[in-house]
């Protein structure tokens, strides 16, 4: 039987709204027509409360899917959560981060397989058959950290047929910043193939000496480094256990560094647009592209100073362009923050500069002459608000 792995279609995603329907169809299309049935790890939509307009998306991306002609259909359905199947065509999922909702409730892919669009085989085995040969599905949605540990030794164990864990998670050997992140050899054993979603560029990993394949994502969402590669979906045979990633078509998107020794506005901008017209040229459809500016700043300059938005505007109908500045070294403004830090400008007190601003507005009033100023300074500075009002009009009562 061969399986076909979509993930994290994230229908809806704002930015690149058109680029995630059309990108999601294609490889919906082309899965259904490769494979016997479609396995879905998570966040098939981008918010847990999708439009009526997005939810009509899927509504129909999902009826078409249903009304093609499957061979495979799943034959049993248990769910530990007293789910039921409201369909057999071989379309499985699970809702993933994006979908969490709080338990007991319901969420986009519970609704999709409410009208039999689908299958939400969320903490659920759905045996697949065709021809006499059977696979099992178990699948758990995108939980917290803690409720996976939690939920993991309760996973039924596999019965004899080729079967498969599906799930939604981070995953420390893959993401290691953070030290709750579930490992490799948490997921439980037994599987003949693991399936994760949620990590948006393509994974080909090992669990219990089993294949783990991670699709990726097939809309750009995170700008990344590592999302360059095409976008597309795994195609598994169960029966030879060889696997091959189908590319879809999907937008290009190129992540440059540029890296400056005392940039200059004139030199940033010259460099910038080269490279940008460069990878404008090398693509034939409108490209996105992340600039990471990495060096520093000549003396005399700030960050504000490098035309980004001049770059924005000249490129807006020919690149998705973002610019990530974090990496450029503005001396002077650091320099300034050091100031802040140590309360001075020059050399006076952040409290000094403030007095002399209330000063210099006391005079255009033509106050200053007659009320300490200093002292009124300090009541409105110190005091609560009520306690500062009170004591102030005490202080205008008795100017004579």
């Amino acid at each position: 039987m061969k399986l076909a792995i979509v993930s994290d279609l994230h229908i809806g995603y704002e930015r690149f709204y058109e680029d995630a329907y059309i990108q999601a169809k294609e490889a919906l299309d082309m899965a259904s027509a490769a494979a016997d049935a479609v396995l879905l790890p998570g966040d098939i939509f981008d918010r847990r409360n999708p439009k009526p307009e997005v939810m009509a998306q899927a509504v129909n991306l999902f009826r078409d899917l249903k009304e093609k002609k499957w061979n495979a259909r799943v034959s049993e359905f248990r769910s530990t959560r007293g789910a039921k199947a409201y369909t057999d065509v071989p379309i499985i999922a699970i809702p993933g981060t994006h979908e969490r909702t709080m338990e007991g409730r319901e969420n986009p892919i519970s609704v999709l397989a409410l009208a039999g669009l689908l299958i939400d085989t969320s903490e659920a085995t759905s045996i697949i058959e065709k021809d006499g040969e059977m696979v099992s599905v178990y699948g758990m949605g995108g939980l917290s950290e803690e409720t996976i540990r939690e939920k993991i030794p309760d996973v039924p164990k596999p019965e004899g047929l080729f079967s498969v864990f599906m799930f939604h998670q981070s995953v420390y050997e893959l993401l290691p910043f953070n030290d709750h992140f579930i490992h490799l050899e948490d997921l439980p054993a037994g599987f003949d193939l693991y399936i994760d979603g949620h990590i948006h560029n393509k994974i080909i990993e090992k669990v219990h000496e089993k294949e783990l394949l991670i699709p990726g994502s097939t809309v750009l969402t995170q700008l990344k480094e590592s999302e360059q590669e095409p976008k597309g979906f795994f195609v598994y045979d169960t029966e030879t256990g060889k696997y091959e990633f189908r590319k879809i078509n999907s937008r290009p998107f190129v992540f440059l560094d540029l890296e400056f020794e005392d940039a200059t506005p004139e030199l940033f901008s010259s460099r910038a647009e080269m490279e940008i017209e460069r990878i404008i040229k090398s693509n034939s459809t409108k490209p996105i592209i992340k600039l990471r500016i990495k060096g520093n700043i000549m003396k005399g300059f700030k960050s504000i100073d490098m035309p980004v938005r001049a770059l924005r505007s000249k490129f807006l109908d020919s690149a998705f362009l973002e610019i990530d500045m974090s990496k450029l070294a503005d001396i002077e403004t650091q320099e300034s923050i050091e100031e802040l830090r140590e309360g001075k400008f020059g050399n006076m007190s952040v409290k000094e500069m403030g007095m002399s601003l209330f000063s210099s507005k006391l005079k255009e009033s033509g106050m200053e002459s007659k009320i300490n100023y200093v002292e009124l300074f300090n009541i409105l500075s110190t005091n609560k608000k009520e306690t500062a009002l009170k004591e102030a009009m005490e202080l205008f009562e008795n100017i004579k």
